[in-house]
This record gives structure tokens, sequence and C-alpha cells, in this order.
């Protein structure tokens, strides 16, 4: 595929990201407009919770869905406060919730937690909010380990599975999707798929695509099953779309 089209597809797939420790209003402000007017409208937009009922009135009337993350980013193990700060950001509009699986715990062998944390939070969503679990892969390593997180995730609910958190050393690992993807296959269950953390060129974002077409199929991966998690990655796919003209 050329890279102009690639990119048309790609950005359809974004979370447009701004997870920063000193984000303010304004830079939310600046993001929602961003996102409108872009091109090819990115899948959805990922902010801290105290912004999402603001960003909920700046994206009135668009296609884009907004996300927010809870239990993040270090993953405890504490459901009702998890919950808790689901209900609110509910309340305020989100479409999306990014919940960090409790991965100290289930490293630990206390899968239980890991599961009815998820299942919890899963029953609070309405018919059409998305739930995407955040597995931390780069904590976890390719291996057992993760597919069995995988696997949890998906028998309590999930609707996504999410690699990482983007603030851990290891964030997105081709290998750590080959296991998530291979996962959501055998388990047969509608369950997409993020790739999250570190992606910032085209090369990158072609291979988990790449990936995701040969383990799921070509007509798999859009923006209701597969998503990446990355503000860096825009630049490079508008600059192959402006490249076309």
């Amino acid at each position: 595929m050329a890279d102009a089209a690639f990119a048309r597809r790609a950005i359809g797939l974004i979370d447009l990201t701004d997870l920063s420790d000193n984000c303010t209003p304004s830079d939310i402000e600046r993001l929602c407009r961003k996102s409108l007017d872009l091109p090819v409208h990115v899948a959805a937009l990922c902010i801290w919770p105290p912004f999402v009922a603001q960003a909920r009135a700046l994206l009135a009337g668009s296609d884009i869905n907004l996300a927010t993350v809870v239990n993040f980013p270090h993953g405890g193990e504490n459901i009702a406060a998890t919950c808790k700060e689901t209900e609110t950001v509910l309340a305020d509009g989100a479409d999306e919730i990014d919940l960090v699986f409790p991965w100290r715990a289930f490293l630990a062998g206390h899968e239980t937690v890991a599961h009815d944390m998820i299942s919890a939070v899963a029953r609070l969503l309405p018919a059409q909010a998305r739930l995407k679990v955040i597995l931390e892969s780069g904590e976890m390593g390719s291996g057992p380990s993760l597919r069995r997180a995988s696997e949890i995730a998906i028998g309590a609910g999930t609707h996504f599975l999410k690699t990482s958190t983007g603030k851990t050393k290891i964030s997105a690992t081709p290998e750590a999707a080959r296991i998530m993807l291979e996962a959501i296959a055998v388990s047969g269950k509608p369950v997409g798929f993020k790739a999250s953390g570190g992606l910032r060129t085209i090369e990158q974002a072609r291979l988990y695509l790449d990936l995701a077409d040969a383990i799921m199929g070509p007509d798999w991966a859009r923006k209701e099953t597969f998503r990446f998690g990355a503000s860096s990655l825009l630049d490079p796919l508008l600059e192959a779309l402006r490249g076309d003209k």
C-alpha cells in the first residue's frame, strides 16, 4: 500500500493522546481543535480524567470518541477506587475507558484480583462504551505471563487489549503484539487490539498493522478493532498524506 493510502488508513485508527504530567486545559483545547481540523479524523482522543468534561463539550457533534484512563499509570489493586474513577468519567462523557491491568498483583499470583477488577469495570459501562485493558506488556515480558494476562482480560469482558501505558521503559513491541493478537484470535471473541507507547514512524505503524492483517485477516483492522495509542505518529502520517497532493 502506498504511503498516502496507508497514512489515511492509519490516521483513522489513532487514539490521539495527551497524558503528559503537565497537561493543562489549554493543551486539551488545542488537542481537540487540532483533531477536528485534521483531513482524516482520528478514532479517539485519550486524555486524563479531569479534562473529560471539557473535551466532551469541545468534541460535541463530532465522530471522534473520547477515551480516558483509570487505575493509571501504576496498575494498583483497589477495585472500589477504580470503579469510582470509572463512574465519574462516564458521567463526564467518556466513551472509552483505558484500564491499567493490576499487573503486579497478577505477577504475584493473584489472578482473581485482575479478573475481578476488569469485570467490575466492564459491568459499569453502557452498551456503547468500550473498555481497553492496558496489560503493561513491557513489565510482563513477551511470554506465558503476557499470554495468560491476555486470556484473563478477554475472559473478564474487555473490548480491547492494549500493550502499554507509555510510562515504562519498554512500551509496545512486535513480540508482545503477536502474543496478544494470537490470544484474541484463539478466543474467537470480538476483542480489539491497541498498540501504545513508542510508536513514531510510518514503518512502525505498518509493522503492527501487517501483524494484525496476518493474524486476524486483512479486513479486520478498523477503528472498532484496532488502535494506535500515539501522538508522535500523527505528523509523519500527515506528511505522507500531503505528499499525495
